[in-house]
């Protein structure tokens, strides 16, 4: 049967209620109007006949990276590779954008379905990380005071660049949303409304971000694995999720990004929850453009943004 792929609209909001995804309460059919709607967004469908057989879309951020999510598929039409199709055709409408430098998506490293596609449509896989979270972290404080707060915007960017930017690490940008490190991740606002902490060495630092994904986060960066050795290190992170807990609505957590190393140091009785860890995919320009000369051909050079 003949296919047809298009972006989606509030119109085709039936198609999407009709699909059998085998996934309860599905959130894409809660936030579909801001996922059609909102700029910075796009949901595609691939059709067969009258039917929505599968979803998949992408959402800009900070004008650089694409990240491609949402993949549904209706079970009735599994197995006919139509939800890599569809996330081919994704990442191509992505890497029109001029601006857009890289294009990945994310999954649970448990997803097996999902991480077949991704590896399917070309992305290189990334280090995987446990979205973990808490409510609290008093049990590893050790009564000792927090952390000196950074304001000076160069010492941000000294740390920023030194820890991310030449090493091209993964920085955690929001909760769920992880991406290769560039400068372009980072600008002028949103390092000044960052935290950023460093211990009385001055050879650590912690960043610490508010965030709302359903619930509110006290989102906190560490890229070291001595966390569990750093005196002042959680007073400094339970200071600031105080504050988060105080303006919520309804329940916050502290929301912390762990390579399987960080996880299996924390003690026993952590609190924590550690859900199937979060696997990156993703692919530069630069990268596709030399593995595929048409793309090469068609897709413009890479372009450097002006920084404030």
């Amino acid at each position: 049967m003949e296919h047809l792929i298009r972006s989606l609209t509030m119109e085709d909001l039936p198609y999407l209620e009709a699909m059998e995804t085998g996934i309860e309460d599905d959130y894409v059919k809660r936030i579909f109007k801001r996922l059609v709607t909102a700029e910075g967004n796009r949901l595609y469908g691939l059709f067969l006949g009258d039917q929505l057989a599968s979803v998949c879309g992408y959402t800009i951020f900070a004008d650089w990276y694409a990240m491609l999510g949402r993949i549904r598929s209706d079970v009735r039409f599994r197995g006919n590779d139509l939800a890599t199709q569809l996330t081919v055709y994704v990442r191509d409408e992505a890497f029109k954008i001029p601006n857009i430098q890289w294009v990945g998506a994310n999954t649970q490293e448990e997803n097996t379905a999902a991480r077949r596609v991704l590896e399917k449509t070309g992305f290189s896989e990334y280090l995987p990380l446990y979205g973990a979270t808490t409510k609290d972290v008093s049990k590893f404080a050790a009564n000792t005071s927090p952390w000196a707060e950074v304001h000076d915007l160069e010492r941000k960017k000294a740390w920023i660049d030194r820890l991310y930017i030449q090493t091209g690490n993964i920085f955690p940008y929001e909760c769920y949303y992880l991406f290769p490190a560039s400068a372009e991740l980072f600008s002028d606002e949103k390092l000044a409304e960052w935290a950023f902490y460093e211990n009385e060495a001055k050879d650590r630092v912690l960043i610490t971000k508010k965030d709302f994904k359903k619930y509110d986060y006290l989102q906190a960066i560490y890229p070291w694995n001595d966390f569990m050795e750093q005196k002042g290190l959680w007073e400094t992170i339970t200071a600031d999720y105080k504050t988060v807990v105080s303006e919520a609505k309804e329940d916050a957590y502290i929301w912390m990004d762990l390579t399987k190393e960080q996880a299996q140091s924390l003690p026993e009785g952590h609190g924590f929850k550690l859900p199937s860890p979060w696997v990156l995919y993703g692919v530069w320009r630069k990268e596709r453009a030399a593995k595929d000369p048409e793309f090469a051909a068609s897709t413009p050079l890479c372009k450097t943004k002006n920084k404030s």
